[in-house]
């Protein structure tokens, strides 16, 4: 039983420091800090894009496939992989939250 009270109340604080990771990158981000290349069939993408609309991140976003200037950028990479962030200017590939407070953090 003791197990089971620990690991609730473990599953308890990783919930509550994901909600305050969105808090914090919300918080941190101004408009234009957050550019995404993204495509239509990337479930990545998708996944990242409900992430800052849920958390009220603001961030921009073009779709390679909708966007000819985008896809010409997202050629021009040395990395092809989506969603490609640019957070404050430095490129980041796939979506992970805690990696986009970090550059967020480090580029005040």
């Amino acid at each position: 039983q003791v197990g089971a009270v620990v690991a609730v109340a473990a599953q308890w604080v990783g919930d509550r420091a994901r909600a305050g990771l969105g808090e914090q990158v919300a918080q941190l981000a101004q408009p234009g800090d957050i550019r995404m290349i993204s495509s239509l069939t990337c479930p990545s993408c998708t996944t990242a894009r409900m992430w800052f609309q849920q958390h009220g991140v603001p961030f921009e976003e073009c779709l390679i496939e909708r966007d000819a200037a985008c896809l010409e950028a997202f050629q021009a990479l040395p990395v092809r992989a989506t969603p490609t962030l640019f957070v404050r200017g430095q490129l980041h590939t796939g979506f992970d939250a805690e990696r986009v407070l970090r550059a967020l953090q480090a580029g005040r």
